[in-house]
């Protein structure tokens, strides 16, 4: 069936708007751990757009060459996080020293990945990630996602001492429109529900609430800063936690490519479509560790969760892919751009983000049944994952209990539910059942 330009178009920008929402929170989340600026969270936001776009579409085209977008990796969030909390008590001059041990961090992650990929080390790797330790990583990263996107629906901020249930109300509206459409939508309606949903939910948060006033912007033009936060440096402690963000990523690659390979297979998808390596995904991925680092952004990662975008939207094609990707690179450039796209309302971006998330745990537990669930199985899935969800409750005097290199996994979920999958999946060998 032919493809019009219209449709062709419009799919751009739901691609647009995924993207884009994807990562319209990092910058000011990571503002507002580091204490910086408006003016040194706006350039944050403009080098984070052009990463995510940059980025995207070096891995659609050299590496997995498949619609998987990348965006800021949430164990990287979560490092960054853990660093901007014990900076903050130790000072601001340790903030500034902090965002250049984190850009050190992400240069070492990237020189690994490319490490393990031109040596062949990834396809070795592949055989330890089983079905069942990515669908224990899918399952525990769909649940944390959704935690965060729920908290940012009702608009939760470090001063709020109430929460404004016309706020919740339209965001939930805008979650139940979404995950309506994407499910029991017929056609156009189906494909664009984020769209719709954004839009929709947007037009009635500013007739009741109105919009931030336009920033003004004095440049036409600016390029994005290079080491924006000074010389990146290096210690102990981020080496070992470099060392276990790059074998996360290891994982995501992998579990983004399986995930997304399983929901275009029952989409039945064009059967010519043509793949990348697994090496090749590895090699574009530490390139673009390397250029978040440079580039002073939360470092970027292949978004297993655009697998349950793609199964919501039925958006499985490379064109549209390619040019929201551009675009959102594109936009850096012209500061009036991007800052009109930042005004887009956080509890609504967020409500429909997690209607589009809402699979991704039921992505997992489908990763995970590809492989009978006998009870040596099931214990290693039950242990992984409440140890892994667990830990998200723990406060943080119990984390900072710990050596800070252990404070890097024990306050990441993710982390420590893959760890514990890991471990078990290849320390109990069936024949011990």
């Amino acid at each position: 069936m032919k493809i019009s330009k219209l449709e062709t178009g419009i799919g751009a920008v739901q691609w647009f708007i995924f993207l884009l929402a994807n990562c319209l929170t990092i910058p000011i989340i990571v503002g507002q751990l580091f204490q910086l600026s408006p003016e040194d969270i706006s350039g944050l936001m403009q080098r984070t757009f052009f990463i995510v776009g940059l980025s995207s579409l070096l891995s659609g085209y050299f590496g997995h060459r498949l619609p998987i977008s990348d965006g800021p990796a949430g164990i990287w969030l979560a490092v960054f996080t853990l660093m901007g909390q014990v900076a903050m008590i130790e000072g601001i001059t340790n903030l500034s020293n902090s965002l250049q041990l984190l850009e050190g961090s992400m240069l070492l992650a990237g020189i690994i990945l490319l490490i393990v990929s031109i040596t062949g080390w990834m396809e070795k790797l592949l055989s330890y990630f089983t079905p069942l330790v990515n669908g224990v990583y899918l399952t525990i990263l769909g649940f944390q996602l959704c935690g965060i996107f729920l908290e940012g629906m009702f608009d939760v901020k470090p001063t709020s001492i109430s929460i404004e249930m016309g706020v919740v109300l339209l965001s939930f509206s805008t979650f139940l429109l979404v995950l309506y459409l994407g499910v029991w939508g017929k056609g156009w309606l189906k494909s664009y529900a984020v769209l719709i949903g954004i839009v929709i939910g947007s037009i009635f948060f500013v007739i009741f609430y109105g919009s931030h006033p336009f920033p003004k912007k004095d440049a036409i033009f600016s390029l994005p800063e290079v080491f924006a936060w000074g010389t990146p440096k290096i210690d102990g402690s981020m080496i070992v936690s470099a060392i276990l963000v790059a074998i996360v990523l290891i994982l995501s690659i992998i579990a983004s490519i399986a995930a997304m390979k399983h929901v275009l297979s029952m989409q039945s998808a064009n059967g010519t479509r043509k793949e990348g390596t697994l090496k090749s995904s590895g090699l574009i991925s530490g390139v673009n560790t390397i250029l978040s680092a440079v580039f002073s952004v939360v470092g970027v990662v292949p978004y297993t969760v655009t697998a349950s975008f793609v199964q919501l939207t039925g958006q499985k094609r490379m064109k549209p892919y390619f040019i929201a990707s551009f675009l959102l690179a594109f936009i850096a450039f012209f500061p009036a751009i991007y800052s009109f796209f930042a005004m887009l309302p956080g509890p609504i971006a967020n409500g429909a983000m997690l209607a589009s998330y809402t699979t991704m745990a039921g992505i997992g537990i489908s990763t995970v049944l590809k492989e009978p669930l006998d009870q040596r199985r099931l214990t290693i899935l039950s242990i992984s994952l409440s140890l892994g969800i667990g830990v998200m409750f723990l406060p943080e005097v119990v984390i900072s209990a710990f050596p800070g290199v252990l404070q890097y996994v024990i306050s990441n979920g993710v982390m420590v539910g893959l760890l514990t999958a890991l471990i078990f999946e290849h320390v109990w060998k069936t024949s011990e059942v």
